[in-house]
């Protein structure tokens, strides 16, 4: 089969790679489409994702398909299901995992990440990982569905009223799946911060109600404010910019050696309530059923759309694309 395998830091070829076997509680799933994260990227540059990655690997952990081969022990599946994965794959013997807190599980992995992925045309996955989607949900979202999943673990970390005024910071893939979401709580008002023009149309279409460069949110205040960029200056901004007694998700991936300036005083003062979200526990149905429902719209939001073969050069360009969120299709 061909995948596209990371051999080391930028190094990305596509290659005839081994047809993966199944154990006796695992599928193999023929991909349909895979999306690929800002965590693909980081990874990409020599990054950890959410566990340790050890090259060669083959990426990709957003990613559905269709069964093609079931383990001996597998009852839940059958050939031609048209299913989701969530790959994140727990221990459940640390303590993590046995005070309900598996996506901290000491011993994580994930398809993708640890073990071979989506960016391959078939992947080993256990059938506990796999949802069955909808007849009328497209294989481009049910691959979306992963990030979904992590942003509905976000905004279950906050409190949303009628009377929230909400800041988001960043209006890329992942603000934008923050804003139906927010949208949808009918809170007071919703403001985005986002410095691309072309992104702006979308962003008022998707709900937001202004939408202002970075430079000028300075003076912004909000009782709810959700970072999706993972820059320290972003993340300092969001800190600054909540009122007393208001609520900072810190969801944007910075780099590990990243750090942030903040006033231990006005968290005090303000009393502020500062979390991060980490994965996508127990949120792969109800994302589904978003998007089967059309609560939130995924498929308008991909802004390109590679082959494999295009994907060790796109890997390599990605910032000069201006990618919002991209996905590899296969036949």
């Amino acid at each position: 089969m061909k995948a596209a395998v990371l051999q080391g830091t930028k190094q990305m070829e596509v290659l005839d790679w081994q047809y993966p076997i199944a154990s006796s509680q695992e599928v193999i799933v023929k991909v349909k489409s895979c999306g690929i994260c800002g965590t693909d990227q980081h990874i990409y540059h020599g990054h950890p994702g959410s566990a340790e990655v050890q090259p060669p690997i083959v990426l990709g952990h957003e990613l559905a398909g269709e069964v093609v081969e079931i383990g001996s022990e597998v009852s839940s599946l059958q050939k031609g299901d048209r299913v989701s994965i969530d790959p994140n794959i727990y221990c459940g013997t640390c303590q993590y995992c046995r005070s309900n807190r598996v996506h901290l599980c000491s011993n994580l992995q994930a398809v993708g990440v640890t073990r071979d992925g989506g960016m391959g045309e078939y992947c080993r996955v256990p059938a506990a990982n796999c949802y069955r989607i909808p007849e009328e949900m497209t294989f481009e979202e049910a691959a979306l569905v992963e990030p979904l999943g992590c942003v509905l673990h976000g905004i279950k970390k906050i409190h949303l009223s009628s009377l929230s005024k909400v800041l988001i910071i960043g209006g890329g893939f992942i603000g934008q799946l923050f804003l139906q979401l927010v949208k949808h709580q009918n809170v007071a008002s919703i403001m985005v911060s986002e410095p691309a023009e072309n992104k702006k149309e979308l962003l008022y279409k998707l709900g937001a109600e202004e939408v202002v460069h970075p430079m000028n949110v300075s003076s912004v205040e909000a009782d709810v404010v959700i970072e999706c960029v993972g820059r320290p200056e972003s993340m300092e901004l969001a800190v600054k910019s909540a009122v007393k007694g208001g609520q900072v998700l810190l969801f944007g991936v910075a780099a590990p050696e990243t750090t942030i300036s903040v006033s231990p005083f006005d968290i005090f003062s303000k009393e502020l309530t500062i979390k991060g979200s980490f994965i996508n526990p127990y949120t792969q149905e109800e994302a589904i059923a978003l998007i089967a429902k059309k609560v939130v719209d995924v498929q308008s939001l991909i802004s390109h759309r590679f082959t494999i073969e295009e994907l060790p050069e796109a890997m390599g360009d990605y910032p000069n694309l201006r990618v919002s969120k991209a996905v590899i299709n296969y036949s």
